[in-house]
């Protein structure tokens, strides 16, 4: 299992710790007692859980540049028509990705394009979930431009439990669909607002995975005049 960069240096501390920690039991408790193999077994199920955390599969992702892939892993929490105020200020289809702390949280980019605003916010610590965490919560907010000239936002919002978010994205970068676009460490949500005419593919309750699962497709009149 391949490891994230964003984890690698937990994963080596929390194996020392944990080493330091057996150590201890071993000495502290007789070979067969009942006490020792809970200790091991406990600590051994902490280490699973953080190697498991910091996972990032290989992924083989087709590239199409009529479709919006999902940014991350994770079960689709909003879909609705709303009004996007930090940047547009106006109408918006809106599809909200939670993320527990089970799924892959590594971030990819929905689509082609360039970045054309980048802005972070800090913020409150919300559970992901909740209505306003996408405008009270500590958060990133990231404007692409594809190459068809179509704007839509990304939001990484922290959770209650998720208090780094982090984000390769500047102002000016050109990305590409399916690369890594950040990490959010121990479970929050990504939000997208895509054009009003966009088609939307998924319902509140998908599972989805990042790269992997569409979204959404861009109206082909859209597309075709831009």
């Amino acid at each position: 299992m391949q490891i994230h960069k964003e984890g690698r240096k937990i994963v080596i501390f929390t194996a020392i710790f944990m080493m330091a920690c057996a150590g201890a039991a071993i000495v502290l408790f007789p070979p067969s007692s009942w006490q020792l193999y809970l200790i091991l077994a406990l600590l051994l199920s902490f280490f699973s859980g953080i190697v498991y955390f910091f996972r990032s599969p290989a992924r083989r992702i087709k590239k199409d540049r009529e479709v919006v892939y999902s940014p991350a892993d994770g079960r689709v929490v909003v879909v609705e028509q709303t009004t996007e105020k930090e940047v547009f200020d106006q109408p918006m289809k809106q599809v909200s990705v939670f993320m527990s702390p089970l799924n892959v949280h590594l971030n990819r980019f929905p689509t082609d394009g360039k970045v054309s605003r980048y802005v972070y916010h800090p913020g409150k610590y919300l559970v992901a979930w909740h209505p306003k965490s996408s405008q009270l919560n500590e958060r990133n907010t990231i404007v692409i431009e594809t190459p068809q000239g179509i704007r839509y936002m990304l939001r990484q919002i922290a959770g209650v439990l998720a208090r780094r978010i982090i984000c390769y994205c500047r102002e000016g970068m050109e990305v590409r669909q399916g690369e890594e676009l950040g990490f959010i460490k121990f479970g929050s949500r990504v939000d997208l607002f895509l054009p009003a005419d966009a088609q939307i593919l998924v319902k509140p309750g998908d599972r989805v995975k990042g790269g992997l699962s569409v979204l959404a497709r861009f109206n082909e009149a859209h597309q075709s005049a831009s």
